[in-house]
């Protein structure tokens, strides 16, 4: 017998099972209404919930806790639920995962969303506390960020993961907060810069894309959405012109061969090697970037594929590529691009933890996006100086002798 879900009608005392269990079910529905495939989209039904005010919510019991400690959130923020809670939160970034690795080669990258939440190793879950120790910007107490749950996903099909993960995306977006995405693999960015390019507009959107590998092919094994194809569709299918993509970090001997390579260069593709970096140093690179994503486009999206580091830094990822970036190059560039230019949403993709023995890779991934967090705080407080550090703690200033 194949395992599936049965194909008649549920009864009253199969539906009070499953209310329990967090399907939602109306009157004289059937499990199998939109086929049994679909029940994984099916929202948890909170009509018998006990009535709340609308807002986010601390899971804490201490303001001072262990990061190991209590229900895990993305740095400890609190959480919300729904729109509503977004709202009426006046929530200005919204956390959420994409645990999905259908697409990829290797996998294991679905478990990148819960590592990132749950690996700190050390620091206290106190997200008030954060200091950005270039910057000292406190960016957890000028911004309200919160944790937004994981989109649903179809763990047998990016494909049809693709529109639920576009809708989770717009429903942050649509409340002016900036989505912040943890994969994960790198095909989630189909759905997100997709979604953000039918809001603001194709010609808006610039997307900076780090990664060891250039994720543009037609297709892998004859397979179009993967993890390597997503800047590809979002050409093709004019979601987003070439000129708007910035490359940063490629160097893997698997592509782009040439007629990659030309393609690439035919759609406008504005593309930075590690041997560009090594020849000019990732300083002048990175002004080059921020030049590059600015023209044109109103608004800039982040992706990072985490195995844009070399994998002395970031051995958990499915596709380590040697020669490539440090924390201490990468660090910067994100806090840079989200205070230099107008961020509407990034991603963190392709931490694979089970691959990451000494959880190196997790603690940079979660440090990179508190970089851009960093970033989007100093913008809101208009810190908007290019480069700007810490006078102090940069070197440049003494500190006082009373």
């Amino acid at each position: 017998m194949r395992w599936g879900w049965p194909r008649k009608r549920c009864s009253v005392a199969c539906r009070r099972r499953w209310v329990v269990a967090g399907c939602a079910f109306t009157k004289g529905s059937s499990v199998t209404e939109n086929g049994p495939e679909e029940v994984w989209r099916i929202p948890i039904d909170r009509s018998q919930s006990p009535s709340r005010e609308p807002g986010p919510i601390d899971l804490r019991r201490n303001f001072l806790q262990a990061a190991y400690s209590g229900i895990p959130t993305f740095m400890g923020v609190p959480v919300c639920l729904d729109q509503e809670d977004l709202r009426a939160g006046g929530v200005d970034v919204a956390v959420f995962g994409v645990p999905l690795d259908s697409s990829s080669g290797h996998r294991g990258a679905a478990y990148g969303p819960r590592a990132l939440r749950s690996d700190e190793r050390y620091l206290f879950n106190t997200p008030e506390l954060l200091v950005n120790a270039s910057t000292r910007v406190s960016p957890f107490n000028l911004l309200k960020v919160v944790d937004y749950g994981d989109a649903a996903v179809d763990i047998f099909s990016v494909e049809k993961s693709l529109p639920s993960i576009a809708a989770t995306v717009r429903e942050v977006a649509d409340v002016g907060a900036v989505p912040v995405i943890l994969g994960g693999d790198h095909s989630l960015m189909i759905a997100s810069v997709g979604a953000l390019a039918d809001l603001y507009g194709p010609d808006k959107v610039g997307v900076v894309h780090f990664d060891a590998h250039p994720d543009c092919h037609e297709h892998i094994f004859g397979h179009r959405v993967t993890h390597g194809t997503p800047i590809w569709r979002l050409i093709e299918e004019k979601r987003i012109p070439g000129k708007n993509f910035v490359q940063v970090g490629l160097r893997t001997p698997t592509g782009p061969d040439d007629a990659l390579f030309n393609w690439m260069r035919r759609n406008g593709l504005r593309t930075h090697f590690m041997v560009e970096i090594e020849r000019r140093g990732f300083a002048a690179v990175l002004d080059k970037v921020i030049e590059e994503v600015l023209d044109g486009p109103e608004f800039v999206y982040l992706s990072l594929d985490i195995d844009v580091l070399d994998p002395a830094f970031a051995p958990g990822t499915g596709t380590p590529e040697p020669g490539g970036l440090t924390p201490r190059e990468l660090f910067p560039a994100f806090r840079r691009l989200c205070a230099e230019t107008n961020v509407i949403g990034m991603d963190v993709v392709e931490v694979a933890p089970h691959l990451d023995p000494g959880y190196s890779t997790t603690m940079n991934a979660r440090r990179a996006i508190f970089e851009g967090l960093t970033g989007l705080a100093m913008k809101k407080a208009g810190m908007v100086s290019a480069d700007y550090v810490n006078p102090i703690a940069s070197g440049q200033l003494k500190f006082p002798l009373t």
